[in-house]
């Protein structure tokens, strides 16, 4: 059937690819800073192949056909709301929402500021403050509360197209992580995982003439719904819950990142 007919879902099909591993989840360092974290055994990336060129401005047509299509249905993984286990959607998607998310960030240098704020020390100790709550998280550090709090005096440390980038989302999941997360003392280990998960899912170039280094991916903080309300990443909604869509238009391959909100694999 030729893309536009009607019926037709804009002509993508995709293909699971399980041999695509993130070696950035799976190293041994990752996953015991994860299971620190509370999120190990609720955190995955799984991959998809594609086959029609993508176009960023179609990306509610491109994550509708996902949902739909017999090779994604039975491979997509999720967290059971009931169970814990991870099942698969078994359920009909009828709305999807695609929120853009800005990726252009190339370096870690991005985070210098927080050295220069006094919300970290210069040995990379991260400098404590007195415990209050953001609902559902604790705040007993500066860091948490430049995550958080937004009429705290270093909020704006970060501006809203800052947090918008998908370094910042990444870093501040791994900050916050899961439902018993214990905090670290020092950056290095949330700056550490958060290169190597980024490194791992976004895609880059040299540009053929400029030979500058630029993104090639678009990513995508995805939503689907069934007849009665959410059904992906969750029923639950939670700051925490999410999934990403990180697509290489030039691979053809899409990246999806997933977590689920809740208490971690902890042995």
């Amino acid at each position: 059937m030729a893309a536009g007919e009607p019926g037709d879902l804009g002509g993508y099909y995709f293909r699971f690819l399980p041999q695509k591993i993130f070696p950035s989840l799976s190293a041994p360092d990752t996953t015991s800073r994860l299971r620190q974290w509370s999120m190990l055994g609720r955190i995955k990336a799984q991959a998809f192949g594609f086959d029609q060129t993508f176009q960023a401005y179609r990306k509610d047509d491109f994550v509708m056909a996902f949902f739909k299509d017999p090779n994604v249905i039975p491979n997509l993984q999720l967290l059971s709301d009931s169970s814990g286990q991870w099942i698969t959607l078994g359920t009909e998607v009828k709305k999807i929402e695609a929120i853009n998310v800005p990726c252009t960030q190339l370096s870690m240098s991005f985070f210098n500021r927080l050295y220069d704020e006094d919300i970290v020390r210069d040995n990379g100790h991260i400098v404590k403050c007195l415990d209050s709550f953001c609902d559902p998280f604790l705040i007993s550090d500066e860091l948490r509360k430049v995550l958080l709090v937004e009429d705290s005096e270093k909020y704006e440390v970060f501006r809203q197209p800052d947090r918008e980038e998908f370094l910042f989302c990444l870093f501040k999941h791994l900050c916050l992580g899961g439902s018993l997360c214990q905090y670290e003392d020092v950056l290095k280990p949330y700056l550490e995982t958060t290169k190597l998960i980024y490194k791992d899912l976004v895609s880059v170039r040299k540009h053929p003439q400029t030979k500058k280094i630029q993104i090639t991916s678009s990513i995508f903080k995805v939503t689907a719904y069934d007849s009665t309300g959410v059904c992906y990443p969750s029923t639950k909604n939670h700051e925490q819950t999410f999934s990403y869509f990180i697509v290489d238009p030039i691979k053809r391959h899409v990246n999806v990142l997933y977590h689920c909100y809740g208490v971690g694999e902890m042995s």
